[in-house]
């Protein structure tokens, strides 16, 4: 009864929290503030540029995190051979895209930075979706490799305002003006692009459908990763909620190669996004490379409650007469037992209980 009365994002830190650890992620805390310029330098990397700035007694601008992900990279060290791996709990500050004001997101996720390959790929991707798994079965993993979009594009040439319209089309399925957009490109370029808006369903059926798109090395380098990574989620059990979904194009300037984002059914929008982010780590100075996700625990709200129908299991009124040696032992007995308690001297209005236990009457009722 006790866990049916926390939140859902309550629950949730508790069984990420599990996970993670198993997994060898140490945790990360950090400060409530970060200087405002770290963030201004990578405002294209935050999901909202409005940052809540302020100036510190020493006089240095401050911001209030709107982000975890650049400061953990910010606190990094460069190392080629080995790996940090570290998990985190976080309230994030952000203008929700929903009500336009400011709000305090509760966000938690995991990073891997440093030397990384293939297993570090399929972990981070199958904690994804074992972390959707711990909050619902009915989810979905959808998963991208921009190496693959990238390598079209770079084929196709145009400048940076058209790959943005370009990409902006394909990650809002938009066939219509992506034709416009490709005005004047031979058909058969044009078809390349179109037909990634299409690709969509598990690894049989996508990637026959990739390997006529992927030309030149780097094209089928990121085909051949991408066929590996799906080989090693087989063996999962989640393996029938991993689709690919070639929509998917988190943030081009920062992250290249895996990339992918979490749904639950009951939620209006992807509540899990993450991927590989080199470019990034470039960006900050740092070599190596790194992936990880971030899961939105803000939005859980919208999930349909499981809580009881009660607050409480036991309602136990006492009054000043009540030994209180017999209202310890009554209550030692009842939590013993799993069950919530409440303990008043009267009943409270808005309380809900399952049942009222009243000393000195010799009845539960």
């Amino acid at each position: 009864m006790g866990e049916a009365l926390l939140k859902n994002e309550e629950r949730a830190l508790f069984a990420l929290r599990q996970l993670y650890r198993a997994y060898g992620y140490q945790p990360y805390k950090m400060s409530k503030f970060e200087e405002y310029d770290l963030y201004l330098r990578n405002k294209d990397f935050l999901v909202s540029d409005r940052i809540i700035a302020f100036t510190d007694t020493n006089g240095r601008l401050m911001a209030l995190k709107p982000d975890v992900t650049l400061s953990i990279i910010k606190n990094t060290e460069d190392s080629s051979s080995e790996k940090r791996k570290v998990y985190y709990n976080e309230n994030v500050y952000r203008v929700s895209p929903r009500t336009g004001h400011y709000k305090e997101i509760l966000q938690t996720g995991l990073e891997c930075i440093g030397s990384i390959d293939l297993y570090d790929l399929y972990e981070t991707v199958l904690l994804a979706a074992k972390s959707l798994a711990a909050i619902s079965e009915d989810f979905v993993l959808d998963i991208s490799h921009l190496g693959i979009l990238n390598a079209i594009l770079e084929s196709i040439g145009g400048d940076s305002a058209w790959k943005r319209g370009v990409t902006e089309c394909i990650a809002s399925k938009n066939r219509h003006d992506l034709k416009k957009l490709c005005e004047g490109l031979p058909a058969d370029q044009t078809e390349r692009l179109c037909s990634l808006i299409g690709i969509y369903g598990d690894g049989a059926t996508v990637l026959p459908q990739l390997e006529a798109l992927c030309e030149g090395e780097t094209a089928k380098a990121a085909l051949e990763e991408l066929r590996a990574l799906n080989g090693l989620l087989q063996g999962s059990p989640l393996a029938s909620r991993i689709r690919f979904d070639f929509s998917i194009v988190n943030h081009m300037s920062y992250y290249n190669g895996i990339v992918f984002r979490g749904f639950l059914a009951g939620i209006s929008e992807g509540v899990l996004s993450g991927g590989r982010y080199d470019k990034l780590l470039r960006r900050m100075g740092k070599e190596g490379g790194a992936v990880g996700f971030a899961l939105y625990l803000d939005l859980l709200e919208e999930l349909s409650s499981n809580r009881s129908d009660f607050d409480v299991d036991a309602l136990v009124l006492y009054s000043d007469s009540t030994p209180i040696e017999e209202l310890t032992e009554v209550v030692d007995r009842l939590t013993a037992a799993g069950e919530c308690v409440s303990v008043q001297k009267t009943i409270p209005q808005k309380l809900r209980y399952r049942r009222l236990v009243e000393l000195g009457k010799g009845a539960e009722q």
